[in-house]
């Protein structure tokens, strides 16, 4: 476990803002050249751990969603991952048309590095509503070969509980009751983001 990101506490406010750089200069040489960079020297001992993150794009005025794709299990080092899903969030998001060069501009690009799921053991509904942390958690549900998250940002959105588990049920293709009525698996995690 030791070459692997556990704790978002592992990341620093410097080491996060350089991340937002790189993931900037990642879609910037894409769309120029196709190709994806790659570090001669990486900066950061942490970078090298394998980490899991999601890079989301925003229009930078109205803070609309233009694009966000992440990993939740940490497969690759931190870096690596910050690069490919840079990338993937600015070409390869299904709701959006990919970035065009000419809008990079005005894009405002976050970077969410995640710390390692813990699964949330739970007694029944209730006990899961009592046990999820408003604001703080990320949320992973698991039913079967049905999988969904959302980041910790999505309270904002969705800030009651139940609301919040019924539209993730939704999003992993489940009934809106799943979370109550089936033995759902749910693991949590933390973030830390970093943004231009």
């Amino acid at each position: 476990m030791e070459d692997l990101i556990i704790s978002v506490d592992e990341i620093t406010e410097e080491e996060g803002k350089a991340l937002v750089r790189l993931a900037r200069k990642a879609i910037e040489e894409y769309l120029k050249t196709g190709l994806e960079i790659d570090l001669k020297d990486v900066p950061y001992e942490s970078w090298k751990k394998k980490g899991a993150s999601f890079v989301t794009l925003e229009v930078s005025h109205t803070h609309q969603l233009r694009g966000c794709i992440g990993s939740i299990i940490p497969h690759r080092p931190l870096y690596q991952d910050v690069i490919h899903n840079a990338i993937a969030a600015a070409t390869s998001d299904p709701r959006f048309l990919p970035v065009s060069p000419e809008e990079l501009g005005s894009i405002k690009v976050k970077i969410s590095v995640l710390s390692y799921p813990q699964p949330l053991k739970f007694k029944d509904p209730y006990d899961l509503l009592r046990k999820i942390k408003l604001f703080e958690d990320g949320v992973i549900l698991k039913y079967g070969n049905h999988q969904a998250t959302f980041l910790p940002e999505v309270w904002q959105q969705l800030p009651e509980k139940t609301q919040f588990l019924s539209h993730l049920c939704l999003k992993a293709g489940l009934p809106e009751d799943c979370w109550f009525s089936y033995p759902v698996e749910i693991y949590i995690y933390r973030t830390k983001t970093f943004s231009e």
